[in-house]
């Protein structure tokens, strides 16, 4: 295969977000074109804006030259080609000096910017250590994040089915059937194939009933509080979340991600189920 059919092959291949002119195949475009056009989005992956990419090349392929000749090359306005020559030389990827009182720029080896990356990684592994630490230092604080919306609260729901071990919940069973209708059932289904017990108290109603009946089945104990304590939400405990969802009017969550608090949570739900009647 040619140099020219090999390379347009990988560049064809490339995901969308790097092609040019997609299903045209560059038509009217010289087998050096699809080279240089290849060049150009590999070395945008690697911190080089497009324009610096395109004046890099430019340099490349001409050798020293002014800044009219790379311009024009580049198909860049002159003055954008002297500043994006400038952050290149900043950057150790091109050189200039002086001739007959024209300034000249030269492209730097190409090994410049494996070199370069190298030396960024290894400055990013010597800092590990502090990175982790700093990451520790994090991992300790709470996490709060909230969410909005039917969709959020499905997506919070199937969170627990990838993260938990056990699930401890507050629920008015009424409402969470009323706003999940189709999905909860499918949601239970699918906590018990994955063999996900729940401790679950409710608010005292017919349906808590049904659900503490059918309870055995379904990897479910059900305790129920009397239906003076209104409420219309969830709450879920499950490893270090604590999630509490709103399901009247605003649907609105939220997520706390801390040791500490969740201990409290469970605590505090403990608490009530011992003083429960089975």
């Amino acid at each position: 295969m040619s140099t020219t059919s090999a390379f347009s092959k990988k560049l064809l291949t490339l995901p969308c977000k790097y092609t040019i002119l997609g299903p045209q195949r560059f038509v009217g475009f010289d087998g050096i074109q699809y080279v240089f056009m290849y060049l150009e989005k590999l070395l945008e992956n690697f911190n080089l804006n497009q324009k610096q990419a395109k004046t890099y090349l430019a340099c490349l392929e001409l050798g020293p030259s002014s800044v009219l000749r790379i311009s024009q090359k580049a198909v860049l306005p002159r003055s954008t080609t002297y500043e994006v020559l400038n952050s290149l030389r900043q950057q150790g990827l091109v050189s200039t000096f002086r001739k007959k009182n024209i300034k000249y720029f030269t492209a730097e080896e190409p090994q410049k910017i494996i070199n370069k990356i190298k030396n960024k990684t290894k400055l990013l592994i010597e800092a590990l250590p502090q990175l982790e630490a700093a990451q520790y230092k994090a991992k300790n604080q709470p996490v709060v994040r909230f969410y909005q919306g039917k969709q959020e609260i499905k997506n919070i729901l199937e969170k627990t089915l990838q993260e938990a071990r056990e699930i401890v919940a507050f629920t008015s069973v009424d409402d969470i059937f009323s706003t999940l209708e189709y999905f909860f059932p499918k949601f239970v289904q699918k906590r018990v194939k994955k063999k996900i017990p729940v401790r679950v108290i409710l608010r005292e109603s017919s349906k808590a009933r049904e659900r503490k009946t059918s309870g055995p089945q379904e990897l479910r104990q059900v305790k129920i509080m009397p239906s003076k304590y209104e409420h219309h939400g969830v709450m879920l405990m499950w490893g270090d979340k604590t999630a509490i969802l709103s399901l009247k009017e605003e649907l609105t969550a939220v997520i706390i991600e801390s040791k500490q608090l969740t201990a409290i949570q469970i605590a505090t739900f403990n608490c009530l189920w011992d003083s429960l009647p089975d």
